[in-house]
């Protein structure tokens, strides 16, 4: 996966965070992503996959780059990946299903 993939990412879930400071991670999502998922429903299960997956690509992005300083271990970068390849994997799957929904119901008869 190319640097330019990540940085959309990483953009990406700023945008979906409101801007907020790039080190609050996923720990700021802890106590409002239930009342979140109850008040928006499937936007919000979206939008918090989103910033799962952006903030995991973070990760691997950080530990990439201390690998290559020689400061992290080959474990961690390879864990890290892993994790960011499933969310992306997931995020696409999910969008997929979603673009074939709309499709279909698209060619629905009136």
């Amino acid at each position: 996966m190319s640097i330019g993939a990540l940085d959309a990412t990483s953009a990406y879930g700023r945008v979906l965070s409101g801007g907020k400071a790039a080190g609050t991670g996923l720990g700021g999502l802890g106590g409002s992503e239930e009342a979140g998922a109850s008040a928006g429903g499937f936007g919000s299960m979206v939008e918090t996959m989103i910033t799962d997956a952006a903030g995991s690509m973070r990760a691997a992005e950080t530990a990439s780059a201390k690998q290559v300083a020689g400061k992290g271990d080959l474990i961690d970068v390879v864990t890290a990946i892993g994790a960011a390849e499933m969310a992306l994997d997931t995020v696409v799957a999910v969008r997929d299903r979603v673009v074939g929904a709309y499709t279909d119901i698209m060619r629905m008869q009136i």
